[in-house]
């Protein structure tokens, strides 16, 4: 039998024999209990002090009255700068259209100029030393030329690539490196003058990608990209032979890029701008020292002036 085990007043706690019952069905000990009563009645009866006093409620108000006040003046700033970012922007926008077109005035008036000094020197020159000398600057690029040839035309892929068959996969726009593979191509296909968009290809011309923009001797081009050039009439199936342009039907058919060979059998290719060319100069002429011995002689450590040509590149 259980004996009786005393609680609170005028209460009997009784144990039944299965232990594991008992437990389930009265799990906290009468002691603790009144521990835990005695606790809250004496936490009720004292004075709330401090921060403690504040309800949660009012701490939760102060808190989302600070934050959207911060809120309101980060605003508020950001809307009183707006009007200058724009201005500034506009402002940038507006010189750049109005350089661009100081920029085409001046090609125009360039190109003009270069005309005129072509025929003043055509009248002072012979016919044979002028004729000979328009040879040389076709040759150059620095003419311009006309007559039959090829286009060959990049253009980017559609934004709506197919995943199905795989379009898409690689790069969906037109690199540099097309463009430089192209026209190498060409010139071993026997062309004898190039333009991309019509700017002149030259042996200083250069092919480069600025971020978003695709440059040839520094200048924009946009896309659709046409390769023009002037050759021999074999010189279309030699390109389409070569592995450049193999490589580019590969790269259109994955990625769906467009890439096109046609034949024109009347392109005028512009001449390309005057090169600026740099020269090497003399070096400067050694000055006696103060012992008597000139600097750059076998006897002397100090050491010599080289000269360095820069070549005739950009």
């Amino acid at each position: 039998m259980s004996a009786p085990r005393p609680g609170k007043p005028g209460q009997d706690r009784v144990y039944a024999p299965d232990f594991l019952t008992e437990l389930f069905r009265n799990p906290l000990d009468p002691g603790y209990a009144d521990a835990a009563a005695a606790r809250r009645r004496s936490a009720s009866t004292e004075p709330a002090r401090g921060w403690r006093a504040w309800p949660s409620r009012s701490v939760s108000l102060v808190v989302v009255v600070m934050l959207g006040f911060l809120f309101a003046v980060a605003y508020r700033q950001t809307m009183a700068d707006e009007p200058g970012r724009s201005q500034a922007r506009s402002g940038l926008v507006a010189q750049i259209k109005e350089r661009e077109k100081q920029t085409d005035r001046l090609s125009t008036r360039a190109d003009q100029l270069r005309e005129e000094v072509s025929r003043q020197r055509d009248a002072a020159l012979s016919g044979s030393v002028a004729a000979r000398l328009r040879d040389q600057e076709a040759s150059t690029g620095l003419g311009r030329v006309r007559g039959d040839g090829v286009v060959v035309r990049l253009a980017d892929a559609p934004d709506n690539a197919d995943a199905v068959t795989g379009a898409g996969a690689g790069p969906p726009r037109v690199l540099y490196s097309d463009l430089q593979g192209v026209a190498n191509a060409l010139w071993s296909a026997g062309a004898e003058a190039i333009a991309i968009n019509g700017q002149r290809l030259t042996s200083t011309s250069t092919i480069r990608s600025a971020g978003e923009a695709m440059l040839v001797d520094f200048r924009p081009v946009t896309g659709p990209y046409e390769v023009s050039a002037i050759g021999p009439g074999s010189m279309r199936r030699k390109f389409e032979d070569s592995r450049n342009a193999a490589l580019m039907r590969e790269v259109a058919q994955k990625t769906g890029l467009s890439f096109g060979v046609r034949e024109s059998d009347d392109l005028t290719l512009p001449a390309a701008p005057e090169p600026q060319l740099r020269y090497a100069k003399p070096s400067v002429s050694p000055s006696p020292s103060a012992s008597g011995v000139r600097s750059g002689s076998p006897g002397s450590s100090a050491p010599t002036t080289t000269t360095s040509p820069s070549g005739g590149g950009r």
